[in-house]
Order: C-alpha cells, then sequence, then structure tokens
C-alpha cells in the first residue's frame, strides 16, 4: 500500500502560516476523507482540518504547538492503489513531475505574469508585480535572499520577510558563531510569539490605566489567609467578572468580514501564568459568570494548577486576559494584546498611596490597573467605563 503525505491546506486568503493546536487523530487510526484530523489556529479562527484521503494514519511529522508555513507536511497516511498526492490547498493532485494539471479555463493576465516571471538563483520565479513591489521597498537586490513559500516570490513573501526584521538583519555584520549559542525557544513560546505578532499586525491597541484603593480586598483577604482563603489577586478577578457582565464589547471578537461581533454569551477568562524559565501560559475559567463567588474561587485555583503541568487553555473564546505583574514587584506594566483576546488587563503590586484627607494627606493601600484594548472593538469611552465599574467593584469588594 503507498505512502503519501498530508499537506497543510491553504486556511485562508493571503495566509502564510498557522499555529498547530492539537491531533485528532492517532497513528494507526483508520480516517475517512473529511474526517477532521487536526485543529490549526489562525488569525481568523480555530479550525478542524478535514483528511483529503481514505487511509490510514502512519504517523505525525510535526509536533503541537509548531508554526508551520502552509504546504508543510504534517502526516503521513497509508491509502489504497491508485490515490495520488495533492498538492497543498488540497486542490489539483499533484503528477508525477511535481506539478498540478490545469483545471478550468486559463487566465490570460495570469499566463502573461508567469511567462514574464524572472527566476532567482534559487529557482524561485519573480512576477513583474513583486518586482515592481521589491523596487519600491528598495529590495530589488536582495531578492533571492528572501524567502518564499511556494515556487513564486509574492508581495506577501516581501511583507512578511519585513515583519520579521530580516532587512534590519542584512544591514547588521554577522558575528562569529563561535561567539554565541544557540537556544530553541520553546513551543510555549513559539505560540506566544505566533499570537502576539497576529495581534501586532491585526489590532489597534490603546492603552488605559487607573489607580484602585486596595483596603476592601486587603480586609478580606486578612480575613481568610488563616484558613488557606483566595489570594488578593484572585479577588479582583471575581470583580473583573462581575464588570464584564454589563460590558459585552469585552466579551467580544471580530469577525473575518470586518463588520460583525462575535459576542459571547458567557466569560471564558484568561489569567496569565507564569511557568520555570520565563515561560507564559494562559489558564482559563470557562462560564466565570455563571459560578457563584465561591465556586469561581475554586475554579481559579484548579484551572492555574492544571495549566501549570499541561497545555495552554486559551482559545477564540478567552477574550480578556489578566496579568498579575504586581507578583513580581511590579507597580505598573503597559500589557500587549495576545491573541485571540481582544483586550489584556495587568494589576500591580499594592503599594502606598497619599490621598487628600481634609486638611492634609493620607496613606492608603493602592493597586494599579492597566487596560489594553482593540480600538476597532471598544472606543475609549467604553474602555473607561468598564475600568470605572472595576474600580468601584474592587473598593467595595466583600465576600458573599
Amino acid at each position: 500500500m503507498p505512502i503519501i503525505p498530508i499537506l497543510i491546506p491553504q486556511l485562508g486568503e493571503g495566509l502564510q502560516e498557522a499555529l498547530l493546536v492539537e491531533f485528532l487523530k492517532k497513528p494507526g487510526d483508520l480516517i475517512r476523507r473529511d474526517d477532521p484530523i487536526y485543529v490549526m489556529e489562525t488569525d481568523k479562527a480555530t479550525t478542524d482540518v478535514e483528511s483529503p484521503y481514505d487511509g490510514v494514519l502512519v504517523e505525525w511529522t510535526v509536533e503541537p504547538g509548531s508554526v508551520l508555513a502552509i504546504g508543510t507536511e504534517i502526516a503521513k497516511m497509508e491509502v489504497a492503489e491508485g490515490t495520488q498526492a495533492m498538492s497543498a490547498g488540497h486542490g489539483p493532485v499533484v503528477d508525477e513531475g511535481g506539478s498540478a494539471p490545469a483545471a478550468g479555463p486559463s487566465n490570460d493576465g495570469d499566463d502573461l505574469e508567469e511567462a514574464s516571471a524572472r527566476e532567482t538563483d534559487t529557482g524561485v520565479k519573480i512576477p513583474p508585480r513583486t518586482r515592481k513591489y521589491l523596487k519600491e521597498k528598495g529590495l530589488l537586490a536582495v531578492a533571492q535572499k528572501i524567502p518564499a513559500v511556494g515556487n513564486k516570490l509574492m508581495p506577501e513573501d516581501v511583507d512578511r520577510f519585513i515583519a520579521s526584521g530580516g532587512v534590519e538583519a542584512m544591514s547588521i555584520p554577522s558575528v562569529d558563531s563561535e561567539k554565541y549559542a544557540v537556544v530553541p525557544l520553546s513551543r510555549h513560546q513559539l505560540t506566544l510569539n505566533y499570537r502576539m505578532t497576529r495581534s501586532a499586525q491585526q489590532t489597534i491597541p490603546v492603552t488605559i490605566q487607573t489607580d484602585v484603593n486596595w483596603t476592601a480586598i486587603e480586609a478580606a483577604r486578612a480575613e481568610t489567609r488563616q484558613t488557606g482563603g483566595p489570594t488578593s489577586f484572585i479577588m479582583s478577578l471575581w470583580c473583573v467578572i462581575e464588570a464584564l457582565k454589563q460590558h459585552p464589547k469585552l466579551r467580544s471578537s471580530l469577525a473575518s468580514d470586518g463588520k460583525h461581533l462575535h459576542q459571547y454569551k458567557h466569560t471564558n477568562l484568561g489569567i496569565a501564568v507564569s511557568l520555570p524559565d520565563d515561560v507564559l501560559v494562559t489558564a482559563v475559567v470557562r462560564d466565570a459568570d455563571t459560578l457563584s463567588q465561591r465556586d469561581f474561587f475554586e475554579a481559579c485555583t484548579r484551572q492555574i494548577e492544571l495549566v501549570r503541568n499541561g497545555k495552554d487553555q486559551a482559545d477564540q473564546s478567552t477574550t480578556l486576559t489578566v496579568s498579575n505583574i504586581g507578583k513580581v514587584g511590579m507597580r505598573m506594566g503597559i500589557p500587549a494584546i495576545v491573541a485571540p483576546a481582544v483586550a489584556t488587563l495587568a494589576t500591580g503590586e499594592a503599594y502606598w498611596q497619599p490621598v487628600p484627607s481634609g486638611d492634609g494627606y493620607k496613606f492608603q493601600s493602592s493597586v494599579t490597573f492597566t487596560l489594553t484594548f482593540d480600538h476597532r472593538i471598544l472606543n475609549g469611552v467604553g474602555a473607561a467605563n468598564f475600568m470605572n465599574d472595576l474600580k468601584h467593584l474592587c473598593e467595595t469588594f466583600k465576600l458573599t
């Protein structure tokens, strides 16, 4: 029985790469064509990818958590005699020469561009429109150093090269490799980098902050400290959940058409968790707004403990993530939005703040909350109203 590769299909127009989230099948499984076999995350959504063949899965050739280019081999499958391998995109069948047969009527414009495309030393073709784009960017002289996803260098390849810092890298003198060590990034960091890059490319981040009187939460913490009650941070998360009930845009994500919101009925709250070696992952409390205060506290503790020993829990419905930078002694920080979140809230370290009192001043325990949000979904007044509601809930917090 022949064994052929399974390639990552084209998951969206112009998409160059995607994040492999998880496998849905294991080696040895009998698979039917169109059965979902693995999950990919793109800038649009998390997608179950279907098998292009009937057969038996032989092996996975990559690891979950990897950021992979479209067209990468992801698995091998044993198939029936006569089954032909498909090209990336699960489109036309690849012939023995490695090229796809023509399908449908030709496009004269595409034919003309193909005929006039020039090859680099590596055999990659550069169509006229890409040459024009390279000239505009001042990169025509280094075109052959720019990696292409397919057999033609496209403007999207040029954009990705620029975004990755390739231009700057070429202008900096190289250093003798004996003077540094090559250290691979962890899969968690690669996942985080992929999501932050997507956020930087797509979101319009705006940051606001407010100082919160921490007295009520500290009093509640003192009341439960001896019995192993929730931390001050987890108490503040309860206030976040209560505030989100009145602010549905912070429970939303922008649809792929850019004209609609996917507004989630319940809150799946993300909690940034730091692991050894500066690894950052996200715990998620699902349907947090449906829980009682006690159940919410227990769920936070449970999910944080789970993420310390397992995979990142964030998905497309994790629209707000909270980071406790006060735990490491930081009073204030400007957080980044990490896709799929629409906003990130950072809570700082408690400090003594002077506040007017009568003819003088008194000192009160305070914490700075900083919110970075996507301006495409939420405007400044809406974000400020959320922060004011959160401030009020923290300053009047009570255990129930």
